[in-house]
């Protein structure tokens, strides 16, 4: 448990908790170990070297080896990157003369031609299963020949190098760590969810985050406070329903069903109590029963509510699920006010439920007249400081793409499987969205932070500002979606790399190439292996300890007629990405001049897990921009597919159609955030590395620095705000 919180810190944060031992010289293994690093694309920052130096060699090389093991796992260089062709990307083979070579090994081999699965396709003159092919998709040598025949690799000033810093002490740092998930303005993944549960129970005896805005987070919190005997932290009897759903190891997002276990009496008797706390409250809050009215009825038959005649109002909670007490919810009157064509009323209506008008503003902006428009704007300006502000972010960049006419509205559920439809909706009147957006962006301005200096790191000013967590695989370079970042390189490298559970499981690593107008211009994949300036590394169908594949892209040599191109992977059979042992996606880059292994940690730009439920994963998308150079955005999106079988060339339409939906979008980045903040009398430059700054910040300010990483040299007491960190720019 320990070992792992150790590790979660150091790939999350980039802090090393305090390394403990005797003091001594441990100057030359100190340095061993950051050389060590290096090839894996870190350096250790000033002060853990000096920290590291100060204690005994042995004690040096005992907080080293979780180190390098937790940076190695981060970026992917905790497996063997083993490829079909060992001098790929060069010397790639035409595609059918591959298999026809595969073939004619096949019949030049006695046991292999007499085998009835191959001798009776001959024989017959059928088709022909290339899986029975021996030296089809199988690695025809190991890890260890194909390192001796590469050349070295030859570093770079471009190959990416993070700085891992100095923490806390270990219990410290895990603290800081469960407050930071515990009381973060933005939901978590599916991963995160369950970190924060051992979290919370390792902490439940320490501090508490003063508040839990996202309820997510709240019900695992809640989980672990009820094994210690606590009370609950609850205000709706949707909370009460998220916690049981944490105890029987359900979802607590609600997005799937879950089937309750038998409690304890008392776990019954607690959420029992705090039903009856929540309703005794306030009657209203029965309103919220009716949109959950099956998960209640099954939930009353865990809890036995009869047995509780004295808690009559949590009683009456399932009455109401049960249809015995007839409650007219919120959302009823709401919708009764739309039919009547009433947006005064409506207006009325969701004033008391400020995210709810927030989310609904699209609609009734549709419905109102020109003179009700001004009463909308000042109704959100109103209300919406009781927004949270991923609501108000998500808002403000949908009406700001509102004003001019659709071509597909793309939607994505909790899970990240996107579809796209048409919008047969008119533009809204920029009369109309114009105040409302004013009044959007007066409230976002007004939850950031007030800080007299905020050091930037240029390349951030294009990262979406993040709206949840779930969805967003953890890794290293990962980004929330829509983020646009440039490549720097003059050679992408894909590769996912997975290793099966039980069953025999084959992944395909694909490209769509795709031209201005986001039509199909071209494939990579393992039934095309080579194209302009594109090479696959070999199709891998049967690797049980671990199998990588990669595509390799000159960009200066893809086809002028390309204009954006789509990495994919896709379950041709075997098990999905939730079952699979382990699978993950990502992208190098490299110059000319570079060679060495197909992998090579130090180019990595971006490792991002694969934790979806659908069968095809479409990570990123790289287009061109006009004067030359490319960029990539992160997607983040799974496609449903077919259940077996799926190819590159069945998915095209839909490629281009997610694409072209996120790529032409306007997202609002944390520049937009960087804009305000300026306007609002902050000081903002760029951070340079290179150049002096002050060493600590002056006193009676407040200094930011906002970035992917966090730099070396910033002054003490600057506030950082990395790519993990970015939603706490506008705090809940």
């Amino acid at each position: 448990m320990l070992r792992m919180l150790h590790s979660e810190i150091i790939k999350r944060t980039l802090r090393v908790p305090e390394p403990s031992g005797r003091p001594g010289d441990g100057t030359a293994t100190a340095r061993r170990f950051d050389a060590a690093l290096l090839t894996v694309g870190y350096t250790c920052s000033t002060d853990l070297l000096r920290h590291l130096a100060a204690l005994r060699p042995e004690d040096v090389l005992a907080a080293a080896e979780p180190v390098l093991s937790a940076v190695r796992e981060a970026v992917g260089d905790h497996v063997e990157h083993n490829v079909y062709f060992t001098d790929f990307p060069e010397n790639v083979p035409d595609t059918a003369q591959f298999w026809l070579e595969c073939l004619a090994g096949a019949l030049a081999d006695p046991d292999t031609r007499t085998e009835s699965v191959l001798g009776d396709a001959l024989l017959a003159g059928g088709p022909l299963d290339l899986l029975a092919l021996p030296e089809y998709g199988r690695y025809q040598h190991d890890f260890d020949t194909l390192l001796s025949l590469r050349e070295p690799f030859v570093a770079g000033a471009k190959d990416r190098v993070g700085v891992l810093h100095l923490g806390r002490p270990l219990a410290e740092e895990t603290r800081a760590l469960y407050l930071d998930l515990a009381a973060g303005p933005l939901p978590l993944g599916e991963d995160d969810l369950v970190l924060l549960e051992l979290l919370a129970a390792e902490c439940v005896d320490g501090e508490q985050p003063e508040r839990i805005p996202v309820r997510e987070n709240r019900a695992v919190v809640n989980r672990a406070r009820l094994a210690e005997g606590r009370a609950p932290l609850v205000d709706t009897v949707t909370d009460v329903l998220r916690l049981a759903c944490a105890l029987s190891d359900g979802d607590v997002t609600l997005d799937r069903p879950t089937r309750f276990r038998s409690f304890r009496r008392s776990e019954r008797r607690a959420l029992m109590a705090a039903l009856e706390g929540v309703v005794g409250g306030s009657r209203a809050k029965l309103g919220d029963v009716v949109r959950h009215r099956e998960r209640f009825k099954r939930l009353g038959e865990r809890l036995h509510p009869h047995e509780y005649p004295a808690l009559a109002d949590a009683r009456e909670v399932f009455a109401v699920a049960r249809g015995e007490t007839r409650v007219r919810g919120f959302n009823a009157r709401v919708e009764a006010a739309f039919a009547d064509g009433d947006t005064g009323r409506v207006l009325d209506l969701l004033a008391t439920a400020p995210g709810t008008l927030v989310r609904g503003v699209d609609r009734i902006l549709r419905q109102c007249s020109e003179e009700e428009a001004a009463r909308v704007a000042a109704t959100v300006d109103a209300r919406a400081d009781q927004v949270a502000p991923r609501v108000l972010v998500s808002a403000r960049e949908h009406l700001a793409a509102r004003r001019s006419e659709g071509i597909a509205r793309m939607f994505v559920n909790q899970r990240s499987r996107a579809w796209v439809v048409r919008d047969r909706r008119d533009p809204l009147p920029a009369g109309r969205v114009g105040p409302v957006v004013t009044a959007l962006d007066a409230a976002i301005a007004r939850r950031l932070p007030r800080f007299d200096r905020v050091l930037v790191d240029e390349a951030v000013r294009t990262v979406a500002v993040p709206r949840s967590g779930k969805g967003v695989a953890g890794g290293v370079g990962v980004l929330p979606r829509g983020s646009a970042m440039p490549v720097d390189g003059e050679r992408l490298r894909f590769f996912v790399h997975w290793r099966q559970e039980a069953r025999r499981t084959d992944l395909d690593l694909s490209v769509q190439l795709l031209n201005a107008d986001f039509a199909g211009a071209g494939q990579v994949s393992w039934t095309n292996l080579k194209g302009e300036g594109m090479a696959h590394s070999g199709d891998i169908v049967e690797a049980a300890e671990g199998a990588t594949e990669m595509i390799d892209l000159d960009l200066a040599r893809v086809a002028g007629d390309v204009h954006h191109v789509v990495p994919q992977v896709l379950l041709y059979s075997g098990e999905g990405f939730l079952e699979l042992a382990e699978s993950f996606f990502g992208f190098m880059t490299r110059d000319g001049e570079q060679d060495g292994m197909p992998f090579e940690p130090g180019t990595v730009r971006a490792k991002s897990d694969l934790r979806g439920g659908s069968r095809i994963a479409l990570p990123l998308v790289f287009s061109r921009v006009e004067g030359g150079g490319w960029i990539a955005r992160w997607l983040h999106l799974f496609m449903s597919g077919s259940p077996a079988f799926n190819r590159v060339e069945d998915t095209g339409v839909s490629t281009g159609v997610l694409a072209r939906a996120l790529v032409e979008r306007d997202p609002f980045t944390v520049g937009d955030l960087l804009g305000m903040a300026e306007r609002d009398g902050a000081r903002v430059a760029p951070f340079d590395a290179g150049e002096p700054v002050e060493e600590a910040v002056p006193e009676g300010e407040r200094w930011a620095y906002v970035g992917l990483e966090r730099p070396d040299s910033l002054p003490e007491g600057t506030e950082v705000f990395t790519a993990r960190e970015l939603g706490a720019l506008l705090p809940d």
